[in-house]
């Protein structure tokens, strides 16, 4: 039976009917199946799984382990239909990666597991409900034979074989057609081709119709000429199986068998109504018609009663749309005077196109009726008569798995050429250390042909013993299929070898977090290896297989981590044109080893990937630009997104807070948002600058301070202007010098809001294609000596705070007033100050290292970009933050 598991998949288990519980289910089969895949015919049960979108296929011979069904090695189906499972033996069509409505016809050893091409491109159908119907057709009533529609080039043509698909040729074509004149269709340029679809309807026969108590008795729909041709559907018959065809309609009938195919009863394939029906008693040699019905209907089935003995048939329909069922029986048994006699039959002996009586090992004669004969066959009529055993030609044996013949269809002088990839000497994949084994000579008797002597083409046959065979495709899968867990989540590792000894080979496991241990035999019993990790970390987990001719190893990278809590993007603002931008992704936990990060830069559907959680960019236009990110460790991803504001011209001024503020500071994104949009809309309330026009940006870290951005007014020309002419930077300045902007704080403290330097000017940020140094006076506020000391350095990386250093200069570390949670001290960021006249393409090249400190490392930008970015602007105007 086929169950679904807890991870979502299905899994096939089998128990004993008269003792089914779950404690006595076992699994035959290890891994995962494909839903309804399950299938079983005969002695066969086959069953599929689907990976990496390959998709494999297995099959159980008498209900015994299930094995990879062995197809040609680059065959890699994307479909396998089974076609027939009858006489020890399975038929299986299978659309192979190249072809889109044609399937290869393949047929296997008695086990069901290697496989050799019969025929291929044999056309095929999909249904509306993803049904494939594939145009193959076995004869009933003659073992062995078989018809099929071939498409080559957008060409179909009927085959049909005699040796169960070991030799094909086309379908001789009748000298005349069903009045008498002349067809001239003669080969090879005029074939005759067979429609082989089945009906819809289940009370109708379809377009070909055989029976098995009716040897060698075809009759199916099709037209003559170098192929089939969809709207021709003209009646043909034969009644030596294939040997010579009649013509006997011009129009498709549905047909219905008889008396074991002594009465042949056609009607017409038609959306109008009838009254009349057609039969026959002599194989189609003349019709004779009946009305079955005074009123027409219209016809939906036909029915036969029980028994292939019988005469007695029933029409059913309707005789208006609306109406009901109209069942109308017909019984032929009036119009035969008697029961046949031995004297009423004649013998016929098979034979193929080529005028062969031995086909399958064997001469058959099949008796049938005297056309002279008016008689009822009945319940004792056997068809077969004689059978006589041959001597075995080149034509009972077929190619071997791995091998293939030179010419396709019928060729007695055709050999088998074992496939580029297949090694005839090679021992099976299950040889065994001590057991024998028989190599190939590229040909097997087609099974259940009963030649005996003559030609032997597997005679010769070399013996070799197994030696003991190197592992060789040693995998090791986990079984929830997920290289990412988090820690203490429980693990399930399977190991498989797809080559080599298992007996007397030791499996070395190592799954990297101290444990190890040795196994014997772990592939053949299929036992799991079940562990967990505690700490996240990357693990390398490896099975080394070994013994005496050598050895073959399996690794996996396990990442255990903690899913991502929470992700916060850090980008200024408000940036000139062209200037660089560091865009810095702060994600919790800190897990910057195993996490992805994919940035988007405006509407730019391809994202930039880096390893690192920030990205220095620039922006060619200006305009409102959203930059989002993601972070993905393992299977958890989170995102944040912001809006640059982009700028040709703009002023920035420094700003910085009364020390109280660093005390209540929790350096988080939302509280440095409230306290820039506090200080942006006293300044505009104080000197009456439109608020939209101002913003100030508090930076992280401490201590606490700001920078004011004036912005140009909406709808003004842009236009270079100097600072000192800007009466709102006049205006902003007088109200910073006058003290006249503060705010009200926690614990009864007034925060005051000052310039950094109240002597120094605003700084102006250009747009162009040069570089623009950012040129700003900061102020350190050092608590134990009391006094301000003015450093003029240039920064980069504005977004979390990172300088470069430059000149072996020593690193000035920050320090905090007050006592923060260490995650709030892992933001505080250290500094570095250089002087104004260095080259200003030096800057920008510091690493972020673990501990939110410059390092002193190589230069290098970001270290994986899959592509450049296309900085597209867009009007989106959204707070910061």
């Amino acid at each position: 039976m086929e169950i679904q598991d807890p991870s979502g998949g299905y899994r096939y288990i089998t128990c004993q009917i008269q003792n089914c519980s779950d404690k006595t289910m076992t699994v035959q089969f290890s891994g995962g199946t494909d839903r309804d895949s399950l299938t079983v015919q005969d002695d066969y049960i086959f069953l599929q799984t689907t990976s990496a979108n390959r998709t494999k296929y297995y099959v159980s011979y008498r209900r015994n382990a299930f094995v990879q069904m062995k197809l040609p090695k680059y065959a890699l189906p994307k479909d396998l239909q089974i076609i027939s499972t009858d006489e020890n033996q399975v038929f299986v069509a299978v659309q192979e990666w190249y072809q889109t409505d044609t399937y290869n016809l393949y047929q296997s050893d008695p086990q069901g597991v290697y496989y050799s091409i019969l025929l291929e491109n044999v056309r095929s159908t999909k249904q509306p409900e993803e049904n494939v119907l594939i145009d193959i057709l076995e004869v009933r009533g003659v073992k062995g034979v078989f018809l099929a529609n071939q498409k080559i080039d957008g060409k179909v043509t009927t085959l049909i074989t005699y040796n169960k698909g070991r030799d094909w040729d086309f379908l001789n074509p009748p000298d005349i057609d069903m009045n008498g004149k002349p067809t001239n269709c003669k080969p090879p340029d005029c074939y005759l081709h067979l429609h082989l679809r089945w009906a819809d309807n289940p009370y109708v026969s379809g377009t070909v119709h055989t029976k098995d108590t009716a040897p060698g008795l075809i009759m199916g729909a099709g037209n003559l000429g170098s192929q089939l041709v969809e709207y021709k559907e003209e009646m043909y018959i034969t009644s030596d199986c294939g040997n010579t065809w009649r013509q006997v309609f011009e129009e498709e009938h549905h047909i219905l068998y008889l008396d074991h195919g002594g009465v042949i009863v056609a009607i017409k394939d038609t959306s109008i109504p009838l009254k009349i029906l057609k039969f026959s008693i002599d194989e189609g040699q003349t019709w004779s018609t009946h009305n079955f019905t005074s009123t027409s209907v219209f016809v939906d089935g036909l029915l036969s009663e029980p028994g292939d003995e019988t005469l007695v048939m029933t029409v059913f329909g309707h005789i208006s749309y609306r109406s009901d069922w109209e069942l109308v029986k017909v019984d032929f048994r009036p119009s035969f005077p008697r029961e046949c006699t031995d004297d009423d039959y004649e013998s016929w002996e098979l034979t193929n196109l080529q005028g062969d009586r031995c086909i399958m090992g064997q001469q058959r004669s099949f008796r049938k009726r005297k056309i002279t004969s008016w008689c009822i066959k009945g319940r004792s009529f056997t068809s077969a008569l004689t059978s006589k055993v041959c001597e075995c030609v080149n034509s009972d044996f077929l190619c071997d798995y791995g091998f293939e013949r030179s010419a396709p269809l019928k060729s007695e002088s055709s050999k088998c050429f074992a496939d580029f990839w297949f090694n005839p000497e090679a021992p099976p994949e299950d040889c065994v250390l001590g057991q024998a084994y028989t190599s190939s000579t590229g040909y097997r008797k087609v099974i259940s042909n009963v030649c005996e002597g003559g030609v032997d083409l597997q005679q010769n046959l070399a013996q070799h013993m197994c030696p003991l065979i190197a592992p060789k495709g040693l995998q090791i899968s986990i079984r929830e299929e997920s290289l990412a867990i988090k820690p203490g989540e429980d693990i399930t590792f399977i190991v498989r070898q797809e080559q080599g000894d298992v007996l007397n080979t030791k499996y070395q496991v190592d799954l990297g977090d101290g444990f190890k241990a040795i196994y014997v035999n772990l592939t053949m019993t299929g036992e799991p290896i079940r562990h967990h990790y505690e700490n996240p970390g990357i693990y390398r987990v490896s099975v080394k297989a070994e013994n005496v001719a050598g050895h073959d190893e399996a690794v996996v990278f396990i990442q255990v981590n903690s899913p991502l809590q929470a992700l916060n993007l850090e980008v200024v603002p408000v940036v000139g044109r062209n200037q660089e931008v560091n865009l810095t992704a702060i994600i919790l936990p800190k897990n910057p080893n195993l996490t992805v990060f994919y940035w988007w830069i405006g509407n730019n559907l391809q994202p930039l990937l880096t390893l690192e959680s920030f990205l220095v960019t620039k922006f060619a236009e200006t305009g409102d630009i959203r930059v989002t990110v993601q972070a993905s460790c393992g299977s958890s991803m989170l995102q944040d997104s912001k809006v640059v504001h982009v700028f040709d011209n703009f002023h920035v001024l420094p700003l910085k807070f009364t020390k109280h503020l660093d005390v209540y500071n929790p350096d988080i994104p939302e509280w440095r948002e409230d306290i820039g949009r506090v200080v942006t809309r006293l300044l505009a309330k104080e000197t009456n600058i439109p608020e939209e026009t101002l913003m100030t940006v508090v930076k992280p870290g401490l201590p606490t301070a700001a920078d004011l951005h004036v912005l140009l007014p909406a709808n003004q020309p842009k236009r270079k202007r100097s600072v000192t002419s800007d009466k709102r930077i006049a205006a902003i300045k007088q109200a910073l010098n006058a003290h006249n902007i503060s705010f009200f704080l926690r614990g009864g403290y007034w925060v005051l809001v000052t310039l950094a330097d109240s002597s120094s000017d605003s700084q102006r940020i250009g747009g162009g294609s040069g570089y623009w140094a950012i040129v700003i006076l900061f102020v350190i506020c050092l608590v134990a000596v009391g006094a301000f000391i003015l450093y003029k350095f240039k920064r980069k990386l504005p977004g979390r705070n990172v300088y470069a250093q430059m000149h072996n200069e020593k690193e000035q570390e920050m320090t905090s007033p007050v006592n923060h949670s260490e995650d709030t001290q892992n933001i505080i960021q250290g500094e570095e100050f250089i002087d104004d006249d260095l080259d200003s393409q030096t800057l920008g090249n510091a690493r972020v290292t673990p501990s939110g400190r410059s390092g002193n490392l190589n230069s290098y930008r970001v270290p994986l970009l899959l592509m450049p970015v296309s900085v597209q602007s867009q009007a989106i105007t959204q707070a910061w933050f």
